[in-house]
């Protein structure tokens, strides 16, 4: 049963990465300066479409991380986003028209970039409105984190995706280029998640939050899943399967302890909720490009105008990583 188990696997992975490569032709090369990549350098892969005005302080804030190349994959911008990524040194830039969805999501185009340019590498992948904050990444750069995993044999590194929403009405406060949108989106929900264990992929299956307590209060079986491995040591048989939820092979997902103990893990403070959100909402509800066609997207639409308001009595400011570790949603585990 178990060889059989493996074989099953390995066919669903192989399956994963020769999809990557029929779906890579229909992506463009804007510009390719991979060749400045170092060998110990640290990358981050992301597929976006219009998100000129965030894109000033998410490249600031990862470069003062410590990533060292950026591989983006442009989904036919029509606000800048190319042109202003075509013009950033440290970028490498790939276009396309297909469609988002028949590509899962943008994840085989990811999947193939990841194994074309990442092998060997320790490589983040976010969405523009993701900020990965870890234990000490207040005084420590993510080459530390990562020397640290690879001294301690660990291959992939887990953050839970935590939800940011400002005080009052989303769309009270125009979100600025160049921003710390945690300026803005400033707290969060302290609890109200739930988890279980994918039995098949052998992840966490985490939900809750705002989304579950707001957009999807009478079907939270369906909102969205916080459950996140972003950071991997890259190699060339690995693939994401869904977003960045799970890989293969599935070992990877094994990022916490099964024996009461807790290991490592970091958090993605996600900034969706800005005023932004109500036009991104409408063009995804036109372009029903997103999972289960755009349900998600419908949901904002419906709610912000109802609701607008995300806090209640139970959020909490956000202050910084250790805040996070007290709460119980991130670990330094025993990383000292």
């Amino acid at each position: 049963m178990g060889l059989w188990e493996n074989y099953r696997f390995r066919v669903r992975r192989q399956y994963r990465l020769a999809r990557s490569f029929r779906k890579s032709r229909s992506l463009t090369c804007v510009k390719n300066a991979t060749s400045k990549i170092a060998r110990d350098d640290v990358l981050l892969v992301s597929t976006l479409r219009n998100e000129r005005v965030r894109l000033p302080y998410f490249f600031k804030y990862y470069r003062d991380l410590g990533i060292s190349h950026f591989l983006i994959i442009d989904n036919d911008s029509d606000d800048g986003s190319r042109e202003y990524l075509a013009e950033q040194e440290d970028v490498s830039l790939w276009h396309t028209t297909a469609s988002y969805k028949a590509a899962n999501f943008g994840v085989d185009w990811m999947n193939w970039i990841s194994r074309k340019y990442c092998d060997g590498h320790w490589t983040l992948t976010v969405d523009p409105d993701e900020f990965f904050v870890y234990p000490f990444c207040d005084t420590r750069p993510i080459p530390a984190l990562t020397d640290w995993l690879d001294n301690s044999g660990i291959k992939s590194f887990s953050a839970m995706l935590i939800d940011m929403y400002p005080k009052g009405d989303i769309r009270a406060v125009p979100y600025v280029e160049g921003q710390n949108p945690i300026g803005i989106a400033e707290w969060f929900d302290s609890g109200n998640y739930k988890h279980s264990v994918n039995p098949e992929y052998y992840n966490l299956w985490i939900q809750g939050g705002p989304r579950a307590r707001i957009f999807f209060t009478d079907d939270p079986y369906h909102s969205p899943s916080l459950n996140k491995i972003p950071l991997v040591k890259w190699s060339k048989r690995y693939a994401y399967v869904q977003s960045t939820h799970m890989l293969l092979p599935r070992g990877l997902n094994l990022v916490y302890d099964t024996d009461g103990g807790e290991m490592a893990s970091g958090a993605l403070l996600h900034a969706k909720f800005l005023n932004t959100l109500v036009p991104k909402a409408e063009e995804e509800l036109t372009r029903r490009q997103h999972y289960a066609s755009s349900r998600e997207y419908a949901a904002y639409h419906k709610n912000i105008q109802e609701n607008p308001d995300l806090w209640c009595n139970w959020s909490e400011r956000y202050i910084n990583w250790r805040q996070l570790e007290i709460l119980g949603l991130m670990s330094k585990g025993n990383w000292a």
